[in-house]
């Protein structure tokens, strides 16, 4: 029978570190949440679509748009001269994206103009209507072509190195050479990417969008439009999941419904259908790792030299910041003495790839456990005995400098190994795989554990900061808002909870607020498992400046010490007399103290120097391990995830049932990154895989059957994060390693687990069949 279990044990009283429910759960189920497309539209709203290439690259000759201006219901076609201010909505200053294609395009799909007409079915269908002349160009789609055809990097490389490893990599016992390729991502959010826009007086502009990063869609509405900052506000009350796909890619579609508005003097709608959306945004980026490692008999590393080469697209997006985290997880969680680590971000005529969970740090990690995998097939071991040998050791051990000279203080991924393959009965159940799979015929099984070690912090420095506004009320009621986005993650109850706390109060007495630029600017995106760390920090500084304001009333008002001013639930003790939080809020007022502040944090210890390729880009790292068993059918290749076992280290969680949540979402969806999603484009350079029925998520019948998922309930952060908690967004994600090896073990016992499978990501049932078909072979 099917079974999930979770275990949290909440010792602490109080609203934060309490397993409460998200405060929208509700709404969910009962599709009473209010998204972008539920919002009532303004009278004589119009409606947007995109003009689209239909080529991977070529000049454009000649644009006719006479069909499309003439089509049904449309009153504007806008094309690249229509933007008033400029023509480019690139995240990284590269200024190599424009917003609308002029004299060529580079993907398939690309936007070439906008349609904007009365209703949205008109405007797609007059927006098929163009005829467009091009002149054909080499175009390649993945990273062997961009290889072959000398592809130029779309950002400029980074390269780690500690040691001398062009030395001593030939000095070891032994030496392997080997190559992975790892498949990209769709992100498959429930709500697709969407924008309103509602033109207002002056400069003025509203635009609600689905994004992640609200100061950027804000900063790029104003820069189309040629407008001050000031001049454009950008709200988000939720999103149907994000997952990174809008951090950036949200951009197009609120400047494109931006201008429109502001043209037309009335509001716009842009809501892409499903295929267009999977054919004009980015993915997870493909990566090709090359490694050369050496090590000694016993299997442990002496020496690595690997280059991860990504499949970008056509334009820079976000591909700097994501190759640089590839390398920062190139290690895993183990001890290089000598390394030399490179990226190799590849342009290619594909959509541009952007962030998704995890950042490039998920390519990363699978290079080095592939590594650990090699090296223990070569010696015939157990690849948990390879990967413990090589773990980061304690301060002092000489063992603790990443390939990016951070040191790592706070590392307990020892003792969460140790522990999950104690509880997971890991070593006997391996034996007994083993004893199966010597008898069966047919269905072979396979077992895996896997660490996960994660830094947090955004590697842009300048992103490591939040702000916070916190009012109280008369009656006592509080408003909090921040500059952090809820994609379903439970962000929001987080945070209320650590206001909750702050005044000792039940959480129902705050308000949680949209998202909006006119409350808290210059906001950093809601990315990089930070939510929690940098928003709840910055609500606990506003809370806490009116709170010592509180304090220092009641101690005017009833002539007390400090230390005779204490918040109980609810209420306030005042010396010997308990008064109602309400009251003493109504009386605070009454005697003018101000009952408003604007919090602020900044990330303390990090700093980064990419072309020295040092410094401390991380403020610490989370960590986690996961046992995973599986079985596989050998005359099919479809297999079936039986179990797994998860330790996860969240420090001292802000919500249990949350980072739970977090936990078994993370992992199921690195599960379909690594088993079932697979993207494909065609000779021309067309996204094939664009829609549900060509795109495999999992489903809820494809995770674990039985799934034990704990937290580590004695870790506390060594730093003093909100709550001593730590992040949880991406690192579980990562966790779903354990199936992918757990696949390659079963697919191993063909030949007497003498070979690496060499099993390359996404492992489908076809990719399985011919990894059994190979060693078959042997």
């Amino acid at each position: 029978m099917d079974k999930t279990t979770f275990e949290t044990k909440n010792t602490i009283n109080g609203p934060m570190h309490a397993s409460l429910r998200h405060d929208s759960a509700h709404k969910h189920v009962t599709g009473t949440a209010e998204y972008i497309d539920d919002i009532r539209e303004p009278a004589d709203t119009l409606h947007a679509a995109l003009g689209m290439a239909d080529r991977a690259h070529a000049e454009i000759l000649s644009v006719n748009l006479d069909a499309v201006k003439a089509a049904p219901g449309v009153l504007w076609v806008m094309t690249a001269d229509d933007i008033p201010g400029f023509n480019d909505v690139g995240s990284t200053g590269q200024h190599d994206e424009p917003l609308l294609a002029t004299n060529k395009v580079e993907f398939h799909g690309q936007p070439i103009f906008a349609v904007i007409a009365e209703t949205r079915d008109q405007a797609r269908r007059a927006a098929r209507l163009a005829k467009i002349e091009y002149r054909d160009l080499p175009h390649w789609t993945d990273i062997e072509g961009a290889v072959t055809n000398g592809a130029p990097l779309v950002v400029k490389p980074m390269t780690l190195q500690r040691g001398a490893p062009e030395v001593e990599i030939g000095k070891a016992s032994r030496r392997l050479q080997g190559r992975i390729e790892i498949g990209g991502q769709e992100h498959f959010y429930l709500e697709g990417q969407i924008a309103m826009a509602i033109p207002g007086e002056d400069d003025d502009v509203t635009v609600w969008s689905s994004t992640q990063h609200p100061s950027e869609v804000q900063h790029m509405v104003a820069h189309v439009l040629g407008i001050p900052n000031h001049a454009v506000t950008i709200n988000t009350r939720r999103m149907g999941g994000g997952f990174g796909g809008k951090e950036t890619q949200g951009n197009h579609f609120a400047c494109l419904a931006a201008v429109a508005a502001k043209k037309l003097g009335r509001a716009v709608k842009f809501r892409p259908d499903r295929d267009e959306d999977m054919a004009v945004t980015g993915k997870r980026h493909d990566f090709r790792v090359d490694y050369d490692v050496a090590f000694d008999d016993e299997g442990r590393i002496h020496a690595v030299n690997a280059t991860y080469a990504a499949r970008c697209g056509w334009c820079a997006d976000l591909s700097g910041p994501v190759t640089d985290r590839a390398l920062f997880h190139a290690d895993s969680s183990y001890f290089y003495p000598h390394v030399h680590l490179t990226s190799q971000p590849l342009k290619t005529h594909t959509v541009s790839n952007t962030a998704f969970r995890g950042f490039g740090g998920p390519q990363g990690m699978l290079g080095a456990e592939r590594i650990i995998e090699e090296i223990a097939y070569a010696l015939g071991k157990d690849p948990l005995e390879i990967r413990k040998l090589n773990f980061y050791g304690q301060p002092g051990s000489g063992r603790t400098t990443t390939p990016y000279h951070q040191e790592v203080e706070d590392n307990v991924i020892a003792r969460v190994v140790e522990e999950l393959e104690r509880s997971s009965d890991y070593q006997a159940r391996r034996k007994a795989i083993i004893a199966f799979n010597e008898n069966s015929p047919v269905i072979r099984k396979g077992i895996a554990l896997t660490p996960v070690k994660f830094g947090i912090s955004f590697t842009m420095t300048a992103y490591n900061q939040a702000g916070a506004l916190v009012h109280i009320y008369q009656d006592g009621s509080i408003h909090l808002n921040h500059g952090g986005t809820e994609m379903g993650q439970g962000l929001y109850v987080k945070v209320a909870q650590v206001v909750a706390d702050a005044f000792n109060v039940d959480i129902e007495r705050v308000k949680i607020t949209a998202t909006t630029t006119a409350k808290v600017p210059n906001t950093s995106a809601t990315a990089a498992s930070s939510g929690s760390d940098l928003n709840g920090m910055a609500a606990y500084d506003a809370a806490r400046q009116i709170r010592e304001r509180l304090i220092d009333f009641a101690m005017r008002q009833w002539d007390v010490p400090r230390e005779e001013v204490e918040f109980l639930p609810n209420r306030v003790r005042v010396g010997t007399e308990v008064v109602p939080f309400d009251t003493l809020v109504r009386a605070a007022y009454y005697d003018r103290v101000q009952l408003s502040a604007a919090g602020f944090y900044k990330t303390p210890k990090i700093h980064w120097d990419r072309e020295a390729g040092r410094g401390r880009p991380f403020y610490y790292y989370a960590y986690g391990a996961a046992c995973s068993e599986v079985s596989i059918d050998t005359l099919t290749g479809e297999y079936m995830v039986d179990r797994t076992d998860i330790l996860h280290d969240v420090g001292r969680s802000l919500n249990p049932a949350i980072d739970i949540g977090q936990i078994e979402g993370g992992f199921v969806q690195g599960m379909g990154w690594l088993t079932t999603e697979e993207l494909w484009w065609d000779d021309k350079g067309r996204l094939r895989t664009h829609a549900p029925s060509t795109y495999k998520i999992p489903l809820a019948s494809d995770r674990p059957k039985v799934f034990n998922v704990k937290l580590a309930e004695w870790s506390e952060n060594a730093e003093p994060t909100i709550g001593r908690s730590k992040a949880v967004g991406e690192p579980p994600f990562m966790l779903a390693i354990s199936v992918l090896e757990a696949i390659s073990m079963a697919v191993a016992s063909i030949a007497d687990y003498r070979e690496c499978p060499r099993l390359d990501p996404p492992a489908t049932p076809e990719r399985v069949l011919m990894a059994v078909e190979r060693l078959k072979a042997l």
